[in-house]
């Protein structure tokens, strides 16, 4: 089925048998066992092979019954081990973002935000980063569903300001709230993707603005984009694009951020 999948779109059974190292006859054999289960079609005209329509009912069902923090948690643990700040994993529900799950350093200064809490999207890391993979047509809805308005001095309230940011964040890969929701707060985001493309959720890092200052926040944008990319390859995306211009994070890094 790897073979199916990765040099596709169908093969013949001489080219399965080569590329599985296996006799033809056995090839032929586990070709028929996939096949009644549906997993495997052949052409009845060419006789070629391709995968069965049963893998696609299948993976529906898996990706509805996947609840984001059994995947993500250890993923979560590790963005606090390696930033030192409190680290958020959210869905987006209608025109606001959930906090499904949470992870914290042990440290006196903590965020005071709960798992359950609901925030709008237009002005958080985690809101911005699912709004910049959602088709235009969506963010344009969920923008004028939801009253654009000003939290603090820094929050975005026009969606003409808000495309430009949404822009931004797909070129550099990640989400700052830059104190939009509350003064004295700064939150890194970035998206998690699902099998085809689109946001299925968002993690973050965030802290008191003078502990997740702005020299810092590329850095750690480094770690936030590493780990999402992690829980998104563990939903089944591929990233095939461009990669970001942050690259990835190294042990210097983290040390010069935990000294700054």
């Amino acid at each position: 089925m790897d073979i199916l999948a990765k040099d596709g779109p169908d093969q013949t059974l001489n080219e399965l048998s080569e590329k599985l190292k296996l006799h033809k006859s056995t090839t032929h054999r586990l070709l028929m066992v996939l096949e009644r289960q549906r997993l495997v079609e052949k052409n009845a005209n060419s006789g070629r092979y391709r995968l069965g329509l049963k893998l696609f009912e299948l993976g529906k069902k898996a990706i509805t019954h996947f609840d984001p923090r059994d995947r993500a948690r250890r993923y979560l643990e590790q963005l606090v081990y390696e930033t030192g700040e409190t680290v958020h994993l959210c869905v987006l529900d209608d025109t606001e973002v959930v906090y499904m799950d949470k992870a914290e350093p042990e440290r006196t200064v903590r965020m005071a935000c709960t798992v359950g809490k609901r925030n709008p999207a237009y002005c958080t890391s985690v809101g911005k980063a699912i709004l910049a993979y959602l088709p235009e047509t969506e963010v344009d809805s969920i923008l004028r569903r939801h009253a654009m308005k000003p939290l603090t001095g820094n929050t975005i309230t026009t969606i003409f300001e808000m495309k430009a940011e949404l822009e931004k964040i797909r070129e550099q890969g990640y989400a700052v709230d830059n104190e939009e929701i509350e003064e004295g707060v700064r939150c890194i985001g970035c998206v998690v993707r699902g099998p085809e493309g689109e946001p299925i959720a968002a993690i973050s890092v965030s802290g008191p603005a003078f502990c997740v200052t702005m020299e810092k926040t590329p850095i750690l944008a480094k770690h936030v984009i590493a780990v999402a990319a992690d829980i998104s390859e563990q939903y089944g995306f591929k990233n095939t694009e461009k990669s970001s211009s942050i690259s990835t994070p190294d042990a210097t890094d983290l040390m010069y951020a935990v000294k700054v």
